[in-house]
């Protein structure tokens, strides 16, 4: 043995004794951190305690759960800049009780009509910048905020709007983690233009427990209450962000704002052992959970166990598959024909599971051959028993640097994820939807809502939704301990017209994964590693149907919480 690989196992050998002997529960699974939160008039799980008193605020007051959502995605991005905004997109799937149906709503923005991909490589670029004025694309948010209010809510935006201008007027306390992120932004933005003005407090960002507040965003936050989406994508607010734009070399103008249009989509899904898993369409990643899902159900992973190689090790060739799809095949639908269908499909997962060697690791694997892509998350339930899972993003944290002056957001860089290879499906064009990362999710049993749930954090959210679906189904864990159990994270650099590369990528776990699990892995031939990075951001909120109660769960890994009534 190496001595990269014999170190590696010591340290990851010493956190997992630490890890498993540092708790004492008298009921669940000893890395469970919190009990499930139960409620039988309404429930909300948020990444931030404050948006999620709102929320129940919301629903006391008489709104319903699509108002309460609005209101606490409002609160987040003024009290959790560094994951969310009005700058940035918007995904949800709302189970209405009255029509006992899912509704998908791609509150995704379009690219900029004026540039082009020859602009790109005039400036001999190989790939979109992260951050500036070239990766920004249309903000979504907002006009999905009011699809939203439209179609299912009770109260009136600037009702629902209130508390979140309120505190950013009044200021309110920043969280250790919100705290820990908005430094390391400032490292990358503090030169931008308007940054400093907007998100740091006498030449730094707030510290914890420190009172924050954004008034620019508060007057932007009363423009759109008084006049509507509208009052964001025309008007002052447009003309705002188009000047800014231009002067910073950009390209996303009045004509891209005031044509934005949020759209209704079909909600799709895959049966895993009884229960039916839900998602979004692409442009976004859900169906990478549904690909997963299908070829993990031809295995026995009750048996194998939680944690153990086997089990890991075939969730990982698993995810190595449908993320090869994932590279080549995710992108605007209106711009290409998505073979959702059939990839989703138990045919195409009975084939592709064939493919999966369960004593070594696959170095390369190829997409579909066919014949013919920082976050938060909420979800909310209420009396009548609606209930919405809400995912929305700046992407890359903050977002592009880009804060439009006096207005106290910053734009998304959603653009970055557009390819320049004019063979892909999702190569830059103008007015198109780039592939989207952020994905909300949903399971029924028998035609019923079950479970609205999420996990925040980039390329980790399909792999993050089936391991979820897994503990919940397989392992048999409570909503909590679903979202607690350590979890894996595989990442690997994967290739639009060949597959997987730089030998099968790597297995980050994180702590309270067995030493024999992770010599197993080595000896199957997979890079393991342990990593302090991202695992993902989980909410989730289930149904007793026969009680008529709530259970909420939170992610312990952030600062927030649920709380029901």
């Amino acid at each position: 043995m190496n001595t990269h690989k014999f170190i590696l196992i010591i340290i990851l050998l010493i956190f997992n004794i630490s890890y498993n002997y540092c708790q004492d529960r008298i009921t669940g699974k000893n890395f469970t951190t919190r009990s499930e939160v139960l409620g039988q008039n309404g429930m909300v799980a948020t990444s931030h305690p404050l948006a999620t008193q709102i929320g129940i605020d919301i629903l006391k007051s008489g709104g319903n759960a699509i108002d309460a959502a609005i209101a606490a995605n409002a609160a987040l991005g003024l009290m959790e800049p560094t994951s969310n905004g009005i700058g940035g997109d918007l995904f949800a799937i709302v189970w209405y009780e009255k029509d006992k149906k899912l509704y998908g709503l791609n509150a995704s923005g379009r690219s900029p009509k004026n540039l082009t991909i020859e602009y790109f490589k005039s400036k001999n670029l190989k790939s979109i910048p992260s951050y500036g004025p070239l990766p920004v694309s249309v903000p979504g948010c907002v006009d999905g905020w009011f699809s939203l209010n439209k179609k299912f809510g009770k109260m009136q935006m600037k009702d629902i709007l209130i508390p979140t201008i309120q505190y950013a007027e009044n200021g309110f306390p920043v969280t250790e983690v919100v705290s820990y992120y908005m430094k390391l932004a400032s490292d990358k933005f503090t030169n931008y233009p308007n940054f400093e003005d907007t998100y740091m407090i006498n030449g730094k960002t707030p510290s914890k427990g420190e009172v924050f507040k954004n008034p620019d965003l508060a007057k932007t936050l009363k423009i759109i209450s008084s006049k509507g989406r509208d009052g964001f994508y025309k008007g002052f607010i447009a003309k705002t962000i188009s000047n800014f734009m231009a002067e910073q070399g950009g390209f996303l103008d009045e004509y891209d704002l005031n044509s934005h249009n949020s759209t209704w989509i079909e909600p799709v899904s895959t049966s895993y052992r009884g229960y039916d898993i839900w998602e979004l369409p692409p442009n976004g990643q859900g169906i990478a959970a549904l690909q997963i899902l299908n070829i993990m159900e031809g295995f026995d992973v009750k048996k194998m166990g939680f944690g153990s190689a086997e089990y890991i090790h075939h969730f990982v060739e698993a995810k190595k598959i449908a993320y090869a799809d994932r590279a080549k095949y995710y992108a605007d639908p209106d711009f290409n024909k998505i073979p959702t269908e059939y990839l989703i499909s138990k045919d195409y997962a009975n084939k592709r599971r064939l493919e999966i060697d369960p004593k070594v690791s696959s170095n390369k694997v190829n997409p579909a051959n066919l014949e013919n892509g920082d976050t938060i998350y909420l979800t909310v339930a209420d009396s009548d028993g609606n209930m919405v899972s809400l995912i929305q993003s700046n992407y890359r944290g903050m977002g592009s640097g880009m804060v439009p002056t006096g207005l106290g957001f910053m734009l998304q860089d959603r653009g970055e994820l557009f390819s320049l290879d004019k063979n892909h499906f999702n190569v830059y064009e103008p007015r198109k939807r780039p592939f989207h990362t952020i994905i909300p999710a949903f399971i029924t049993k028998d035609g019923k809502p079950f479970i609205s749930f999420g996990l925040m954090g980039g390329a980790m959210q399909p792999q993050g939704h089936a391991q979820i679906v897994i503990n919940l189904i397989d392992f048999e864990m409570n909503l909590q301990e679903a979202g607690d159990a350590p979890r894996i994270r595989h990442s690997s650099d994967e290739q639009p017209t060949g597959g997987i590369m730089l030998d099968g990528g790597t297995i980050y776990l994180e702590t309270g994964f067995d030493y024999e699990s992770i010599r197993k892995l080595l000896g199957l031939g997979h890079k393991v590693s342990f990593d302090l990075g991202s695992y993902g951001g989980y909410q989730a909120i289930k149904i007793d149907d026969v009680n008529k109660v709530y259970y909420g769960a939170s992610e312990s890994r952030k600062d927030g919480n649920a709380s029901g009534y």
